[in-house]
């Protein structure tokens, strides 16, 4: 009984482990494997029968620990049967998106937020992207790529102050309809223009209400053999006025007394008559 309690055994000199067999069937050859229990990891339909085996459904699964490492985490494919014709599925890690990645035997259903989440840009892609852009930069295309955008934008503001222009002209249209002249008038002919303008304002106010042109009396005055008598008339008009203008007597000077208005007999209007007093 003492002896069943031993810890440490006696081992002889000649004693070697080598020669013990411990293993039992076959010596496992290529990647180390294990049995594993484990739940799908997501929704798949086999592609050999089309059954779907939908996400945390229980497998006993071969687990493979395999060469692929993500910087310094390894990466494990898994080995399960499909629960209706048992074909082989394998699946493995993916630790760069943190999820998994089916290999063969089925196919992944679709997930629209997974689709989502994987079109957006990692850190360290959009890292990847900027160093390539900064490498494959060309400083002379850049500079290229800046003068043809400025050409660019200074033929479009010229051809947008033409069309401005052209619609400032089109609107100033005369009464007939008629359109004015592309062509942009010099300082000459906007002097001519203007003095025409003048002229013609002029000439409006020096006509009449009957479209008669009035002219000044001390202008001479031309009209044949009749000159002498329109000549007199217009004298003798103004002798005529300066008589009058000295016959008439000067105004009287304002005076600022008080004058008493006489009042009103109402009682004579109305027809009635006032007895004379007696005494």
């Amino acid at each position: 009984m003492s002896e069943r309690k031993v810890l440490t055994k006696y081992y002889p000199p000649d004693f070697d482990p080598s020669k013990i067999e411990r293993r039992r069937g076959p010596k496992q050859t290529g990647p180390k494997q294990q049995t594993v229990r484990l739940m799908a990891p997501f929704s798949m339909r086999c592609t050999s029968c089309g059954e779907y085996v939908y996400k945390g459904r229980k497998f006993n699964a071969r687990k493979e620990t395999t060469d692929e490492k993500y910087y310094a985490i390894t990466i494990f494919r898994f080995y399960i049967k499909c629960t209706r014709c048992s074909g082989e599925i394998t699946f493995k890690t993916d630790p760069k998106n943190m999820d998994y990645t089916c290999e063969r035997g089925a196919k992944r259903n679709f997930e629209p937020w997974r689709e989502a989440k994987l079109a957006e840009e990692t850190e360290e892609e959009m890292l990847d992207r900027l160093e390539r852009e900064e490498a494959e930069r060309d400083p002379m295309k850049d500079l290229e790529k800046k003068t043809n955008d400025a050409r660019t934008e200074m033929a479009v503001a010229d051809a947008l102050d033409e069309v401005r222009m052209r619609n400032a002209m089109r609107e100033r249209t005369d009464t007939e309809g008629a359109l004015p002249s592309v062509a942009v008038p010099t300082k000459d002919e906007e002097a001519e223009r203007i003095e025409r303008e003048i002229e013609e304002q002029a000439r409006l106010a020096f006509q009449s209400g009957t479209g008669e042109k009035v002219r000044r009396l001390d202008e001479e005055i031309e009209i044949g053999d009749d000159a002498p008598v329109v000549a007199e008339s217009v004298k003798r008009v103004e002798s005529n006025s300066a008589d009058d203008k000295a016959a008439m007597p000067p105004p009287p000077a304002p005076t600022f007394q008080r004058q008493v208005k006489k009042k009103k007999d109402f009682a004579g209007l109305l027809g009635i008559k006032k007895k004379s007093a007696l005494v």
